[in-house]
């Protein structure tokens, strides 16, 4: 793995932040360690869950000390130890006793999440909104008049502005994002409706993907749905050899066969940044909701990737850690009120309560949607469930 890729691997741990006496202590495991050494394998939730009954409040306790160099990325070999500050000695803190430069220049910084769950979702998924998905440009013929074509063989691009020799990145769409807006005039209780269809231009993909990025469901914004992004899955890369309209593209080895209708993205060399540590979110969108689980399931557990409703321009952030509920159901109360007429079916309705069913933590966001990865939890996470402060049980 070379030193760039290590470099955007970083985990950021949080400065120095000040501290209501006595607040935190509370959260302190009972059976925490006063001192931990970094394993390989570590992740930041990890650690954090060894000291904090909430892993969220990482930023809480840990002391970045300014005299080292980069103090906010922990390592394999870093020795953790918990002091206590402040009036009475009650606020606990976190420092790092520091691997020499040598042997760090060497290791690599612990991520906040597990890599090997993810990594298909950091470098292979982006979320385009409308303008930016109907702007690529696109794959209008193949080499000799193929179906497919493969690395080492050649594509024509029309719209492109890219020029020979720029580097691309040809993906697919796979999904398009909707959702019922949460409440209007008429129905200020309304609950959001995450539409589900049969319609997919990623038919195809899955023989082509290898089955690694599946979801479950899939959402299509229509009359009355606010659209939230198109997914698309990257299947090749290439390099521009002729510009024009249309242009040609040399596919490189080591994809999936391309195909008419693909497009284009330019190459990313660094598409996303792990420089995030665990902590809650400062508002919770109104509409966040689950929208897709991995797998080809309706619902989903620990290490699940998961899609949800909402996105940076929601306040979404990578590192945000949220609880995630499934929504109650409304049955009808005929203990107490028997059905005696057709028409008694649709009366004397109650919803049930919500349930905790675990926590989800952001690792990539966009505009209007974000990927999140389930941490923990008691029950299955599913399509639909809607998510709350972390703390919120």
């Amino acid at each position: 793995m070379d030193t760039m890729f290590k470099k955007i691997l970083a985990i950021s741990a949080a400065a120095l932040l000040t501290f209501m006496t006595g607040t935190i202590a509370a959260e302190l495991r009972a059976d925490h360690p006063e001192t931990y050494v970094v394993q390989k394998g570590d992740t930041l939730w990890d650690i954090a869950k060894r000291f904090l009954n909430e892993p969220w409040l990482w930023p809480e306790i840990w002391q970045a000390n300014p005299q080292i160099e980069n103090p906010h990325l922990i390592y394999p070999g870093d020795v953790l130890s918990l002091a206590y500050m402040g009036t009475g000695q009650t606020q606990p803190a976190l420092n790092v006793t520091r691997l020499s430069p040598k042997v760090r220049a060497e290791a690599m910084p612990i991520p906040a999440v597990p890599l090997t769950e993810v990594q298909d979702f950091l470098k292979n998924l982006h979320v385009l909104n409308d303008e930016e998905y109907k702007s690529l440009p696109y794959v209008v013929g193949l080499e000799e008049s193929r179906l497919r074509s493969a690395g080492g063989q050649t594509v024509y691009v029309r719209n492109s502005a890219f020029k020979p020799g720029d580097r691309v990145s040809i993906v697919r769409p796979t999904v398009r994002y909707g959702v019922m807006p949460l409440a209007t005039d008429k129905h200020p209780e309304r609950e959001p409706i995450l539409r589900r269809d049969n319609w997919s231009t990623a038919e195809g993909l899955e023989s082509s993907w290898g089955g690694s990025i599946r979801w479950a469901h899939h959402f299509i914004a229509k009359k009355r749905f606010q659209f939230l992004g198109w997914e698309v899955a990257e299947v090749a890369q290439g390099h521009i050899t002729r510009d024009g309209d249309p242009s040609t593209v040399l596919v490189a080895n080591g994809g999936f066969e391309v195909r008419k209708g693909d497009l284009l993205l330019p190459y990313d060399p660094f598409p996303y940044d792990l420089s995030f540590y665990p902590h809650a979110p400062a508002a919770i969108p109104p509409n966040a909701r689950l929208l897709a689980v991995t797998d080809q399931i309706a619902n989903g557990g620990r290490y699940d990737v998961v899609a949800i409703s909402a996105g940076a321009q929601d306040g979404v952030e990578n590192g945000q850690v949220f609880s995630v509920w499934s929504v109650g159901e409304t049955v009808r109360d005929d203990v107490a009120h028997p059905v005696r007429l057709s028409a008694d079916l649709n009366r004397n309705k109650v919803k049930l309560p919500d349930e905790f069913a675990g926590h989800v933590m952001i690792f990539r966001t966009f505009d209007k949607v974000s990927y999140g990865l389930v941490m923990d939890g008691i029950r299955p996470v599913h399509v639909g469930d809607r998510l709350n402060g972390p703390d919120r049980l």
